[in-house]
C-alpha cells in the first residue's frame, strides 16, 4: 500500500500540478483518493499511469492529467448537485469536495433527468448530446471531450440566460464512449 501512496503522491506532483491544475482542493483529493479502487484487481498497477485505463467493456478512467484539467474547468463547489456519466472517479472526487453526486454508468448514457450543476464525462463523444445540455440548471456546466478523430477537444458547456456557451479547453486523446461516435453521412 505504501507504493500505492507514493504513486498517487507521485501522480499529483508530475501529472497534476505540472499542467496548470492549480486547485489545491483538487490537489488534496486527488492524493489521498485510491484511483486503484476504480480499476480491475488485475489492473491496479495502471491506476496511476499517465493513459486512460480501462475499467469496464468500453469504459475508460481518465488520465489523471486530463481528469484534473476538465475537474478545474468545471469549478465544483461545496453544496452543488453533480453528475457523474461513465465517471466514477471524477464523481469520487467531486463527493469529497463535498458535492451531491449521481452516477449514471448504465446502458443508456443519454437518459438523464433532473437539473444538475456540474456535469462531467471521462468519456469522450462526438459531441454533447442535448439531453446532457438540457439537464443543467441555470449556470450549470458541463464538463466534456469530443471528439472526431485520433484527439478530441476537451469542452465545457455553461448554460446561460440566453441558452448555451461552449469553450474549447485543452486537447485529449480520451476513447470514445459506445454510442457516442460522430455519424458521418455519404457525400458526393
Amino acid at each position: 500500500m505504501a507504493d500505492l501512496a507514493a504513486a498517487r503522491l507521485n501522480m499529483v506532483e508530475s501529472q497534476v500540478r505540472t499542467q496548470d491544475v492549480t486547485d489545491v482542493r483538487l490537489h488534496d483529493v486527488m492524493r489521498v483518493l485510491p484511483r486503484e479502487d476504480f480499476v480491475p484487481a488485475g489492473k491496479t498497477y495502471l491506476a496511476y499511469a499517465d493513459f486512460d485505463v480501462e475499467y469496464a467493456p468500453g469504459r475508460h478512467l481518465m488520465r489523471p492529467r486530463d481528469v484534473g484539467k476538465l475537474l478545474q474547468a468545471l469549478r465544483p463547489m461545496p453544496g452543488e448537485r453533480a453528475l457523474a456519466i461513465a465517471a466514477p472517479y471524477a464523481a469520487a472526487v467531486m463527493e469529497r469536495l463535498g458535492l451531491s453526486v449521481e452516477r449514471l454508468d448504465g446502458e443508456d448514457l443519454r437518459a438523464v433527468s433532473g437539473e444538475y450543476d456540474c456535469i462531467i464525462c471521462e468519456g469522450a463523444v462526438a459531441q454533447a448530446p442535448a439531453e446532457w445540455q438540457r439537464a443543467l440548471a441555470l449556470g450549470g456546466r458541463l464538463a466534456v471531450v469530443e471528439r472526431d478523430g485520433p484527439v478530441g477537444k476537451a469542452c465545457l458547456y455553461l448554460r446561460t440566460d440566453d441558452g448555451f456557451g461552449r469553450r474549447d479547453l485543452f486537447d485529449a486523446p480520451t476513447p470514445l464512449l459506445g454510442g457516442f461516435e460522430a455519424q458521418h453521412g455519404f457525400a458526393f
